[in-house]
């Protein structure tokens, strides 16, 4: 099969954007042997057109503006010196790179190429970069110039190129720009081809590198695509770090598979009503943000953006109902939560047009079958793990995780990708999230969601954040309790907590209630993610018995 079935399965999403039921009963994935979307998709549709495909603006307000034809000039530049300084196809490349335009030509030159990618964040140190370059087998590196001084300790073989000033020992990115614009790939890809490896966030364990090909990403994202409800000519923003398969999902796959245009907004500490400022000015129709930036966000005035987006998302963890009640409210549109990891493109997701319900993450798109499993019967139940049927196999599925048979076979058992996650389904087929398996809880027999409770929680006006974890108790064995993130112009006292307290009594049911808090900051990946695994560990570290009561903590 050639790359027409690609746009022929786009365009199908396209057509029933708003007609879930038709979508879901007529879409198959195209079927690819030789593949290369940089080659066979984003140059094809980038010939003579001039429509914008990428759009950076600073905090200072300057800003760059690239229509799809410059990118794939500037990326056949890229590619072409890359192969002059050695990059060879099959190659692994860590990429550590900011929302810069070198990036997304670095992105495409890579494909082009045929060499694999390895992203990876600015904010890594040293250890962890140096970690990614070793657990990824890498024999190059692009990075900022800023940050070339992390990878000092990696092998001296490892080819070092430097985006930005120049490094003394380092090849300069910017050589790349003065080549002619001409390249001619050295072969065929194929459609399962490695194309990235991704080393995963870590909530709950140590990062794991997750292998995709050729296909599962860039194909697998018409998923996406069809989640965010983008079309050609929309103007998508989407606030993600590089270096996290998000920033894959919704800054280049998802928009420039619809041909949309990738809006950057760069800032160093953020500002709501700036933001607001440039979506309103810049067009933005598009607009997907994590839950931390949504809960910042509804501390602001929202009207301040007299034309909200056509299209609202959220992705990362699930959004609490509190949330998306308050941007109905003000913009006038409803945010959709769509569900999906590292490993999978979207799987469950809010799609346009169709109704949502609260606090659900809607119903499986077109491409995937899900089942919720009983982890005690393994058979399909209403609450259950989380659980993607690999027959017909969705092309979004990763490969597995790279250099772990067991894990990857663990993970594929009895005929299912294994997400880790719980969630509940009701009679019309939504579902549910419940939390990971390892957050679930027990307290008094009853099982406790922690996200159930957060979402109650941060329905108070003191509550910008919250975790609730179970903590040691010696009538009850756990009782949850909550960590809180404080809104400013509160102060973290016993008056505070006893507020929070009469909240929980009146909106939770009693054996579900929360009975003790603390205030502090959340651990969080560097994604942004909580890590309710170290506060797990920390209330155990805090009582040696349970009947020890740590400072800082308040029961109601």
């Amino acid at each position: 099969m050639t790359a027409a079935s690609f746009r022929q399965a786009r365009d199908f999403l396209l057509e029933h954007a708003t007609d879930y039921d038709g979508a879901v009963a007529g879409f198959r994935w195209p079927e690819l042997g030789e593949f290369n979307w940089a080659l066979d998709w984003f140059d094809v549709i980038a010939a003579g057109n001039d429509a914008p495909a990428l759009w950076i603006v600073e905090e200072d307000g300057s800003e760059q503006r690239f229509s799809f034809a410059e990118m794939a000039r500037r990326s056949d530049q890229v590619a072409s010196w890359l192969r002059l300084q050695g990059v060879r196809r099959g190659d692994r490349i860590v990429l550590m790179l900011g929302n810069q335009a070198e990036l997304w030509d670095t992105i495409l030159a890579v494909m082009k190429l045929g060499a694999v990618l390895i992203p990876a964040t600015p904010l890594l140190g040293p250890a962890d970069a140096a970690g990614r370059v070793a657990r990824g087998g890498a024999r190059h590196v692009i990075t900022g110039s800023a940050s070339a001084s992390k990878f000092a300790a990696v092998d001296p073989e490892i080819t070092r190129i430097a985006v930005g000033p120049a490094v003394d020992g380092w090849l300069d990115f910017r050589s790349a720009y003065k080549l002619d614009a001409s390249f001619e790939p050295d072969g065929v890809t194929r459609a399962d081809d490695m194309l990235l490896l991704y080393f995963t966030s870590g909530t709950t364990a140590n990062p794991k590198l997750v292998e995709h090909t050729h296909a599962s990403y860039p194909v697998g994202h018409l998923s996406t695509m069809y989640w965010i409800g983008l079309r050609p000519g929309d103007v998508h923003l989407n606030i993600s770090s590089p270096g996290w398969a998000k920033h894959a999902w919704s800054n280049v796959f998802a928009p420039w598979n619809a041909q949309a245009c990738v809006f950057i907004y760069n800032y160093t500490r953020f500002d709501a009503g700036r933001l607001m400022a440039e979506m309103q000015r810049c067009g933005v129709t598009s607009f997907c943000a994590p839950p931390t930036v949504w809960r910042m966000l509804i501390q602001s005035d929202l009207t301040a953006l007299a034309t909200p987006p056509r299209l609202v998302v959220g992705a990362g963890e699930p959004l609490n109902p509190e949330v998306i009640d308050q941007v109905n409210k003000a913009w006038g549109v409803t945010i959709r939560d769509g569900f999906g990891q590292t490993e999978t493109t979207v799987q469950i997701a809010n799609t346009p047009g169709r109704p949502v319900k609260p606090g659900s993450m809607g119903r499986p798109v077109p491409g995937y079958r899900i089942e919720l499993i009983d982890p005690n019967t393994g058979a399909p139940a209403t609450e259950g793990e989380i659980c993607v049927a690999l027959d017909p196999r969705p092309a979004g599925l990763m490969v597995g995780y790279h250099g772990d048979e067991a894990l990857t076979a663990e993970r594929m058992e009895g005929g299912y990708y294994h997400t880790g996650d719980v969630a509940s389904r009701d009679d019309d087929g939504y579902i549910t999230y419940v939390g990971r398996t390892d957050d679930v809880f027990k307290a008094s027999d009853y099982r406790i969601s922690p996200f159930e409770l957060e979402s109650v929680l941060i329905e108070h006006e003191a509550v910008v954040e919250a975790a609730v974890v179970p903590s040691p108790d010696p009538v009850r064995l756990a009782v949850p309790k909550a960590y809180i993130v404080l809104a400013e112009g509160w102060t973290p006292d016993e008056q505070t907590a006893e507020a929070i307290f009469t909240y929980a009594r009146e909106h939770m049911p009693p054996y579900a209630r929360i009975r003790r808090l603390e205030f502090t900051d959340l651990p969080k990946t560097i994604s942004g993610k909580i890590r309710r695994v170290e506060l797990r560990a920390a209330e155990l570290s805090k009582r040696p018995t349970p009947d020890t009561v740590p400072p800082g903590e308040f029961k109601g």
